[in-house]
């Protein structure tokens, strides 16, 4: 969805407002023409169809406001229609609220919902957040949870918050997450930082996983031992980095996988799940502190786990309090 309505079969002439001052040229169009191939946004920019105030640009050109952006007609591929949000997952997602304002929104996002639509998902979050509220023109993922994860994930409603709070994610500063992890066995305390660098990989099977390898990006996640039971014990994981899978592998590497961790686990390991009555991962983003880029506000959400994630907990004989 896009702030701005054209028509992309013909030539539009768009003024940049304040809300993407400073946004990449690229970046602008990937979100303009959404569903146009990346090749294609590229191309038209290379050939110069692509101009702000009648001049060529690059790719990693700033925008400012009141630019006037020359945008080609484009042929987009035909999208599957977005499915309607089910009575269910409506009440779902507008009891899930943590925080508004006019420029955030902050889910606690449930368990196997993904985030977004794509591969066999036709309704994501994102796309039912913005079927339920068809009078927000802007709304943008600011960062990610795997569709397993449940937890605490912000919505951008302006274009100035989404990059202020990326920024700050990419930086590495300004933002904390801290997560609740069930994992197999009995967890040492003394662990208290896993720094093993990550690298994407692709199986024999086409599956892709994260493996800890010495060519992968640096990661860094700290650890926190809340409780211990037969079977599993309970800890709060900060991923000081953001890669993906980070929490799961650096987990996996000391031989700890999460409790239901399909990817990851081994057949002991599902074994014992099954017994147990692990039905999902147990992996839950549950606290997410930063200063707000608008107002300057120091903002800490807590999204507390289901009762699913919490009778797994007292079965497990991980007891705490939230």
């Amino acid at each position: 969805m896009s702030e701005y309505d054209i028509d992309p079969g013909k030539v539009s002439q768009i003024q940049i407002d304040a809300d993407h001052h400073d946004q990449r040229v690229d970046n602008f169009l990937i979100t303009l023409l959404k569903g146009a191939p990346k090749t294609l946004i590229y191309r038209i920019i290379r050939k110069g169809e692509v101009r702000v105030n009648k001049k060529r640009v690059k790719a990693d050109s700033r925008l400012k406001s009141g630019d006037i952006v020359r945008v080609p007609p484009v042929r987009l591929a035909e999208k599957d229609e977005v499915p309607d949000v089910s009575p269910r997952l409506r009440s779902i997602l507008e009891g899930a609220v943590l925080y508004e304002d006019e420029g955030l929104l902050a889910i606690n996002k449930p368990h196997g919902l993904a985030v977004h639509g794509g591969s066999g998902v036709n309704l994501g979050m994102i796309e039912a957040l913005r079927k339920i509220r068809p009078d927000h023109k802007f709304l943008e993922l600011v960062h990610r949870l795997d569709r397993d994860t449940s937890g605490v994930i912000l919505v951008a409603k302006k274009r100035a918050v989404l990059t202020a709070l990326q920024r700050m994610l990419a930086n590495k500063s300004g933002i904390s997450k801290r997560y609740l992890a069930l994992v197999h066995g009995q967890w040492p305390a003394s662990i208290r930082d896993v720094k093993e660098p990550l690298l994407r990989v692709e199986r024999q099977s086409g599956e892709r996983i994260v493996v800890v390898n010495a060519e992968g990006k640096p990661s860094h996640t700290r650890t926190k031992l809340l409780a211990s039971g037969p079977h599993y014990s309970l800890l709060e994981a900060e991923p000081v980095t953001g890669r993906t899978h980070q929490i799961r592998v650096h987990c996996l590497f000391h031989g700890h996988v999460i409790a239901g961790d399909e990817k990851y686990s081994d057949k002991a390991e599902k074994d014992i799940d099954h017994r147990q009555g692990v039905r999902r991962l147990f992996l839950h983003a549950w606290h997410l502190a930063f200063r707000h880029p608008a107002s300057g506000e120091q903002i800490e959400l807590t999204a507390l786990p289901d009762t699913e994630f919490t009778d797994m907990l007292d079965k497990a004989g991980c007891h705490v309090t939230f």
